[in-house]
């Protein structure tokens, strides 16, 4: 399973909009401590990267730190902000004890502090999990999510409005290409009618919060000297709001080797994914604009990059995401494209320009530019 947080980055960005994430460049955690204790060895890691990111945002849609699939002030809202942070930044750890692995990671968008004296981040946790031998349990990436077909993208995260992007505890069995989980139930939203064009989560008098079973992922995964390629199915019980269904998705993506060191990444999700896709976008469950009846939301999303080197150590990728809900209306995209370099094993530095639209029906189309500079340093 590819480690998607387990090494380190430096990052400067600089933005009109908002379409970055580090996820491209590994580089070796630093080993610690490496003892032996009778059959059994034990290796301790530190890995991480340190990130920068100047960021400015130009358009109809206001600032964020890098862009989700929501709709930030629920209206238009006339923006030309830039801000400097450094919260992508994270630091992991690794505990390696013969056939059992111990991992956590943390990174700084905790929230807390303010930019007028300290510009204080708090850690938040990402990953903390177990695992040994075909068996994972902790918090991962959900076993839904395809990493592999995720692009290198300065905004953190990337074209989040096409993409699976999720991480809960979870217990995951891996048998060869197969991977089946059961992982942290949720249902979010309740379906009330009023609730902001935004509102994620919402809860109302009739909310039941009793998930009383985990929701079950099944995965396979095909390796190939061409790249790689996954489906994966998602069977879950949206049970709040008076409302009690078994919702349904699929995921299929693939990352596929062009010419020379260039690849093709996509993804599609289809069906009742609900905060498993284009996070933001809709809650699980909604009520249609008219009608006073409940119903889960459909959403189709999708998302394609193309990575090009231009030299071994010069590098751009153009991608695109898009995502649109079936009761609501909602159209999210985001597109962008950038140029990376890197310095030396450790150091990247970047520049990346995109765009993120909101599109929902019975409103005008409103968008925000961004560009970002980001150098990542890894460890």
């Amino acid at each position: 399973m590819k480690q998607l947080s387990s090494k380190v980055v430096l990052g400067i960005s600089y933005g009109i909009g908002a379409c970055a994430l580090s996820l491209a460049s590994q580089a070796q955690a630093v080993e610690i401590l490496n003892v032996k204790q009778g059959e059994k060895q034990t290796k301790v890691a530190i890995g991480g990267y340190g990130k920068v990111d100047i960021r400015h945002v130009s358009g109809d849609v206001a600032y964020q730190d890098y862009w989700l699939a929501n709709f930030p002030g629920g209206a238009a809202q006339d923006t030309s902000h830039t801000a400097f942070n450094v919260k992508e930044s994270r630091v992991n750890l690794t505990v390696q004890h013969g056939d059992i692995k111990g991992f956590v990671e943390v990174d700084f968008y905790g929230g807390g502090g303010n930019e007028v004296v300290s510009n204080s981040s708090n850690p938040r946790l990402r990953h903390l999990y177990i695992q040994y031998k075909n068996w994972m349990a902790g918090q991962n990436w959900t076993t839904f999510m395809p990493l592999h077909a995720l692009p290198e993208s300065l905004d953190f995260g990337g074209p989040h409005a096409g993409e699976v992007f999720i991480r809960q505890t979870q217990l995951r069995y891996t048998h060869g290409a197969w991977q089946f989980a059961i992982e942290n139930p949720e249902t979010n939203g309740d379906g009330d009618v009023g609730s902001s064009v935004s509102g994620v989560g919402v809860t109302g008098a009739q909310a039941d919060r009793d998930e009383s079973l985990p929701d079950f992922i099944a995965r396979y995964n095909h390796k190939a000297d061409w790249g790689m390629v996954s489906v994966a199915g998602l069977l879950r019980k949206v049970d709040q709001g008076g409302l009690d269904k078994t919702a349904t998705a699929f995921n299929i993506a693939a990352k596929i080797n062009t010419i020379g060191k260039d690849d093709l990444r996509f993804q599609l999700t289809s069906g009742d994914a609900g905060r498993y896709v284009a996070a933001g976008i809709t809650p699980d469950i909604v009520t249609a604009e008219g009608k006073q009846t409940a119903e889960v939301e459909s959403t189709v999303a999708f998302a394609i990059a193309y990575r090009h080197f231009w030299t071994p150590k010069l590098r751009s990728s153009v991608f695109y995401g898009s995502a649109s809900t079936d009761v609501l209306e909602r159209k999210r995209s985001h597109f962008g494209a950038n140029l990376i370099t890197s310095y030396n094993e450790y150091l990247d530095l970047g520049v990346e320009l995109g765009n993120f639209s909101v599109d929902d029906e019975r409103m005008q189309n409103i968008d925000s530019n961004y560009l970002q500079f980001s150098a990542k340093l890894k460890f």
